[in-house]
């Protein structure tokens, strides 16, 4: 008994609570986030951990092609001007092009080398040519965070190399990557190049979907020690596009894997997703105000059997199909989606196939950025017209006019009149009932208790219940569907029955008390 009352005592609680606060930081520190939404709508098809602070990693050179454009857009400069290489910007770690000080190179070659080498001397070259120095273009990008609600997003640099107060989210990072497709649709070309040639040198795309997985068109990965393998990837197929993040995976191919799970997932609704609950928008998502967190000895301790490395796409993918563990106290994850129906590492093609690298260089340019812009734009805003010609039969679907009623026979109902849109159908005529025959019980007028007709009749608009109909997520809240409730038809009035002839009872037999 001594034995076991000295774990009773109010130190040994603490030192139990200091195990499990210590578990509780390992886990969080090894959970992922992911998170897949619909680019036209921004509607969320699945999230977990997505509102949880997170280094972006080389994931940030897509804010650094989010403000150059808008630089382009708003003829500041040209993808044809020629901008120069600094000492500051040749100064830059790997991953990298290598160009010595004095270099000039277009902006057009700049974007390219930007989004598939990952170099981080280019997205310097950029900084300093679109916005004078490091530093003012930072404070661009922020001022472009706080434009597009980016609320958990904070940068320091171009290329995102490691410093503590650079910091997103997936929210974020797929808020930023839906803004870039939907604001600049003619610079698609930029985000799914397969591999680009410099002189005699190939440099494939680090985004291992890109070529590999049926539909992929973009966009850019990342690696620091302290994030671990990131990536915001996009694929298209029957006219829908999706936007996955995934952030903190294990490796390069362990993240393209997810990836490609996510998306797979998000195609294959089979039609049947208004069954499920809806997750809002990506910009509704709460933000978590949390410290992010690092998984520098994760990714690059003594455990590993090389060092981590963005270059590093073809390490084993054996966990590739794992996700984060659901039943973890610090895991929050929100899905529509059905679970996996194969294996994520099949869903991608073998590497290292054939591709047709997209020639770059160092100098002015040979061939015109621009007009090749114009062009595209010009085929967009062609299609756009196109469409606005074609008549949208769902949205302009006009009912037919409700045909006369026929008359009603002696003693039948009246047929209603079809239903052409308004909410209340019109008062039903209703039966008079006959009179009782003596000794009777006068009948209730037929159809007075019975529900009015257009609250057992479905209408004919559509025959499924729209998305925005599903009601919230029932393990988020047990507030009342948003849905407006439909409001009851009026009872219709009803003729007084005739009087009935009074019944006479019979009178009760006198009790026999003595035989009691």
């Amino acid at each position: 008994m001594a034995f076991v009352s000295k774990f009773h005592t109010p130190a040994f609680i603490a030192v139990i609570a200091a195990a499990a606060l210590t578990t509780l930081t390992s886990t969080r520190a090894a959970a992922e986030a992911m998170l897949l939404i619909e680019a036209d709508s921004g509607k969320v098809l699945h999230a977990e951990n997505a509102t949880y602070p997170w280094y972006p990693a080389s994931i940030t050179k897509l804010m650094t092609a989010y403000v150059t454009l808008h630089a382009v857009k708003n003829n500041r400069l040209t993808l044809d001007s020629l901008i120069t290489v600094s000492a500051n910007a040749a100064a830059q770690a790997p991953s990298k092009i290598g160009f010595k000080p004095g270099t000039t190179v277009t902006v057009d070659n700049a974007l390219k080398m930007l989004m598939v080498k990952s170099a981080n001397d280019i997205a310097y070259v950029l900084a300093e040519g679109v916005g004078g120095s490091v530093e003012k273009f930072a404070d661009d990008m922020n001022a472009a965070s706080r434009r597009l609600g980016m609320t958990q997003s904070n940068w320091v640099n171009p290329n995102g190399l490691p410093d503590d107060r650079q910091i997103s989210s997936a929210r974020d990072l797929a808020i930023l990557a839906r803004a870039v497709l939907r604001e600049f649709p003619e610079y698609d070309m930029y985000w799914n190049i397969s591999a680009i040639k410099l002189g005699k040198k190939m440099m494939r795309n680090h985004n291992s979907l890109i070529g590999r997985y049926a539909g992929a068109d973009g966009m850019k990965t990342g690696f620091i020690c302290a994030s671990g393998f990131n990536l915001v990837a996009s694929a298209s197929r029957r006219g829908k596009r999706l936007i996955a993040v995934v952030l903190g995976s294990q490796s390069s191919a362990v993240r393209g894997a997810k990836a490609a799970s996510l998306l797979e997932r998000g195609f294959n609704t089979n039609g049947f997703q208004w069954i499920s609950a809806s997750l809002g928008t990506v910009e509704s998502l709460t933000p978590i105000s949390a410290e992010p967190p690092d998984l520098r000895e994760e990714m690059c301790g003594k455990h590993r059997r090389r060092p981590a490395a963005e270059e590093a796409d073809e390490e084993p993918t054996t966990s590739a199909g794992n996700q984060a563990d659901p039943n973890s106290p610090t895991a929050f994850m929100l899905s529509s989606l059905a679970p996996a129906s194969s294996k994520a590492s099949s869903l991608l093609a073998p590497a290292g196939g054939h591709v047709n690298p997209i020639v770059v260089y160092a100098g002015p340019a040979k061939n015109s950025a621009d007009t090749q812009v114009a062009a595209a734009r010009s085929k967009l805003d062609k299609a756009a017209k196109t469409a606005a010609k074609k008549p949208d039969t769902k949205a302009n679907q006009v009912a037919a006019a409700p045909a006369a009623a026929a008359p009603a026979a002696s003693g039948q109902i009246a047929a209603a009149p079809a239903q052409t849109g308004t909410t209340t159908p019109a008062p039903t005529p209703a039966r008079v009932a006959a009179p009782a025959a003596p000794g009777q019980i006068a009948a209730a007028p037929a159809g007075q208790f019975a529900p009015p007709p257009a609250a057992t009749t479905r209408t004919s608009s559509r025959a499924l219940p729209a998305v925005s109909e599903t009601p919230a997520s029932p393990w988020m809240s047990f507030a009342p569907s948003a849905q407006a409730a439909t409001v009851p038809a009026p009872l219709t009035a009803v003729p007084p029955a005739p009087k009935a002839a009074a019944v006479p009872m019979p009178r009760p037999r006198p009790k026999n008390t003595a035989a009691r």
